[in-house]
């Protein structure tokens, strides 16, 4: 049985031509895009959310429409890594990283700069940035003030390493989770054409970061031999489950075999990662109602809204338009898209949350791919590289920047904008010269 509904704009009686539907599906990403950009007024949730609702209430897309347009593979993967990391936090996992981190640091300071920023970097590349901030950012806050260092810098390294190391695969940064679902890409064809690139870009970017800290002196102490004993010396008993922790390490493990192995056999990143979280719930014997409300339901709502409201320009036939004048200005020349959708990427990802960017710019260059065939697929991985890269330009370039400064502030160390920029604007820049750069260098000797 088939049921019919009637969009507000046609029970007003108003029928709207083609390029008209397709002005208002742009105004709508418009308001959408501006909302997100006023987080300080409307949270991101809320205003994707009104603008997938607006979609359907006035008919661009019917809400079963609106339904199949959601990227389901990314909604699974996040939902899955996130139940994963839940159980590794339950079992004392992090914690026990965090201890064993704080006493490599032997209390200097820039020790604790790269020992855990490497950290970050390599959580984020395998876990997801924004859940490794979520439990290095009060870590970072505790280790330096009892080391009686100021926590922004650091806390600011910890935000450009999890971005950073975040590029390297599929799952590490949600750009790349897109990317990956709307290409077809899997975690290996992460590691062959992103990873060496971002690689580099850490260990380029970290540099970076301490000459900068250096040259304005957050990378010394006050604390004399003693203080420094007693901040070092941490009594308290951590709780850990190590049944629990070799289970979820396991399965772990395992996601991330099949990640390798998956694509060839063609089943998706979102499908493993929700098999395999659910099978660690099984066997972890934890209430699934608790693990869940940990969940951040809110960023999942925050892309399923997205996707709805970018399903209606690509509806509307904005992508396709897009896609032709992108086209017509590459020509057969991929090296050089390579560095206009690269660099253009990372410029824009700066400014506006590279979420929504990326959906969007993914629907493009898949519309081009209609059109210049297998010989673009470089222009994907300069997607990847500019828009998790350039995340670092400023406090709203990516969703990791915002939740470690929801934190900050929480542990009364609000981070300014204009405080980020002087380190994130010249690291940004730097990575993103440096890892699109080595890439087109590669492309021009290597590519066909």
């Amino acid at each position: 049985m088939h049921s019919t509904s009637t969009s507000l704009l046609e029970t007003l009686g108003l029928h709207l031509s083609s390029s008209q539907v397709t002005v208002l599906a742009l105004i709508l990403f418009g308001l959408t895009y501006l909302m997100i950009l006023l987080e300080k007024y409307v949270h991101r949730t809320v205003a994707a959310l009104l603008g997938a609702c607006a979609v359907m209430f006035l008919g661009l897309l019917s809400p079963a429409q609106a339904w199949g347009v959601i990227d389901f593979n990314t909604i699974f993967l996040l939902f899955g890594m996130m139940n994963i990391v839940n159980v590794l936090s339950r079992s004392g996992f992090f914690d026990v990283v965090a201890k064993r981190a704080m006493i490599l640091t032997r209390g200097e300071p820039v020790r604790v700069l790269w020992i855990f920023s490497l950290l970050t970097a390599l959580f984020s590349a395998f876990l997801d940035n924004v859940t490794t901030v979520l439990f290095m950012a009060p870590v970072v806050v505790t280790v330096v003030t009892r080391l009686g260092l100021r926590p922004v810098p650091y806390l600011v390294a910890i935000i450009l390493a999890s971005n950073t190391g975040g590029t390297a695969t599929l799952v590490g940064d949600p750009p790349n989770i897109i990317i990956g679902s709307v290409a077809g890409k899997g975690f290996g064809d992460f590691l062959v054409n992103v990873a060496p690139y971002a690689v580099v870009a850490v260990v380029v970017g970290l540099a970076l970061t301490h000459f900068l800290m250096l040259r304005r002196g957050d990378l010394s102490t006050e604390l004399s031999s003693e203080r420094l004993r007693l901040a070092l010396s941490d009594d308290a008993t951590i709780k850990t489950d190590l049944p629990l922790m070799l289970k979820a390490l396991g399965v772990f493990a395992v996601t991330l075999a099949l990640f390798m192995v998956g694509h060839p056999l063609g089943l998706e990143a979102g499908l493993i990662a929700l098999g395999t979280s659910t099978f660690l719930l099984l066997i972890s014997r934890l209430n699934p109602a608790e693990l869940f409300e940990h969940i951040e339901w809110t960023t999942l709502l925050f892309f399923m809204g997205l996707f709805v409201v970018v399903g209606a320009l690509e509806h509307a036939g904005v992508f396709r338009q897009v896609a032709q004048s992108l086209t017509g200005a590459v020509g057969h020349d991929i090296g050089l898209g390579i560095l206009l959708v690269g660099l253009c990427s990372a410029l824009i990802s700066g400014f506006v949350d590279n979420i929504p960017f990326t959906i969007s710019m993914a629907s493009v260059l898949k519309e081009m791919q209609t059109q210049l065939g297998p010989a673009m697929e470089p222009l994907w991985w300069a997607l990847s590289l500019g828009a998790c890269l350039g995340g670092n330009l400023t406090l709203i370039g990516a969703s990791a920047n915002i939740v470690v400064s929801d934190i900050a502030a929480r542990e009364g160390h609000p981070i300014s904008f204009m405080r980020f920029i002087q380190y994130g604007t010249p690291i940004a820049l730097l990575t993103t010269v440096v890892g699109l750069g080595l890439y087109f260098l590669v492309y021009q000797l290597f590519g066909s």
